[in-house]
C-alpha cells in the first residue's frame, strides 16, 4: 500500500460516518446516503492531490457529497421510483416515545426543503459550520446562506407547527 493510499485510508476511516450522517439528513434515506457517501469518496480518492491541498479537506468532500445529492436530485425527478412504498407505509418499527416522534417530524420536514436550503440547515445547524464554512462549502456568499437560513427556518418552523396542530 503506498502512501496515497494509507493517508486516504486515515482520511476515510475518521469522516466517513460524520458523511453519513450529513448524506441521510440530505436525502432522508440511509440506502441513498450510503451510495452517496461511497460515490463521495471514489471521487475524492479520485483527486486526492487536490483534496489533500484543499484549505478544508472537510470543505472539498462536503462539496463532493452535495454536488452528488444534488446530481442524484436531478435525476431522481426525471425518472420514475423503482420502488417506493405508499405515503405513510414504509415498514418502520413502531416506538412511541414522543422523541423519536419528535426526530421523524423533524426529518419529514428537512426533506420538504428544496435542497439548497436543507443542505444550508445541515451545515449550519446539524453539523455545526460557520456561516463563512458554510458559504465555502456551497460556493456561495455568506449573505446568500443567511437567507437561505432564514427562508429554510420559517419553513420549517410552519412546517412543524402545521403537524402539531393536527396531532
Amino acid at each position: 500500500m503506498n502512501s496515497r493510499d494509507e493517508e486516504f485510508g486515515e482520511f476515510m476511516r475518521n469522516r466517513a460516518s460524520p458523511l453519513h450522517q450529513s448524506a441521510y439528513l440530505l436525502c432522508g434515506d440511509w440506502h441513498l446516503a450510503h451510495d452517496l457517501v461511497q460515490d463521495t469518496l471514489a471521487k475524492a480518492y479520485l483527486h486526492w492531490p487536490r483534496v489533500r491541498q484543499a484549505d478544508s479537506q472537510d470543505a472539498y468532500v462536503r462539496r463532493i457529497l452535495l454536488n452528488e445529492a444534488r446530481g442524484r436530485w436531478r435525476r431522481r425527478e426525471r425518472t420514475a421510483a423503482v420502488s417506493r412504498f405508499p405515503e405513510g407505509r414504509e415498514p418502520v418499527a413502531p416506538d412511541a416515545t414522543d422523541e423519536i416522534t419528535r426526530r421523524a417530524g423533524l426529518l419529514q420536514a428537512l426533506q420538504s426543503l428544496p435542497l439548497r436550503q436543507r443542505a444550508t440547515i445541515v451545515l449550519r445547524y446539524l453539523e455545526g459550520m460557520s456561516e463563512r464554512e458554510t458559504a465555502g462549502v456551497l460556493g456561495c456568499s455568506e449573505g446568500t446562506v443567511k437567507s437561505q437560513s432564514a427562508r429554510a427556518l420559517g419553513t420549517l418552523r410552519n412546517y412543524l407547527d402545521r403537524t402539531e396542530s393536527t396531532l
